[in-house]
């Protein structure tokens, strides 16, 4: 009787095990990291950015469009550099303390990343930094505005 109960408990127990047994070594899906849009993030030391990407139907002239966070108390300059011919060009984009810049919206300032060479569905390396902290290179996709809603993003050729 003791032998029965031992082999059903052990049945059990292995049943149990194979069948739950996988989700010890899976990988749980929510806790991946990942952008949850078309754009691109990272952080550079107090700042995050947020959904970047390049829009534009003319490779030459790209609209830079991200929203960047400071989680810092100290006002930030952020340089945004990219290669065109040969050259390093800089832009800045100013961020306050413990605040949100949004750039590349028709009300808001706009970064046109200029002399790109890439192709629309490209990715093109933006280099990202701010006083001595590391910079950070960030692959950002280029799209153009075939999409209702990045139609008003492409830059005007005025």
């Amino acid at each position: 009787m003791k032998s029965r109960l031992a082999a059903s408990i052990a049945l059990a127990a292995a049943l149990l095990l194979a069948t739950t047994g996988c989700t010890f070594s899976a990988e749980i899906a929510t806790e991946k990291e990942y952008d949850p849009s078309d754009g691109v993030g990272t952080e550079v030391g107090d700042l995050a950015v947020r959904n970047a990407l390049l829009i534009g139907d003319d490779p030459e002239t790209l609209n830079l469009v991200m929203t960047i966070v400071n989680s810092g108390d100290t006002d930030r300059r952020l340089s945004v550099q990219w290669s065109a011919g040969g050259e390093r060009i800089t832009e800045s984009v100013f961020v306050t303390a413990n605040g949100r810049t949004a750039i590349g919206s028709p009300d808001q300032p706009q970064v046109l990343v200029t002399g790109s060479t890439d192709v629309i569905g490209g990715l093109v390396p933006l280099f990202l930094s701010y006083g001595t902290v590391p910079g950070v290179e960030l692959l950002v996709p280029v799209l153009d505005g075939s999409l209702p809603e990045y139609e008003l993003l492409v830059p005007s050729g005025d």
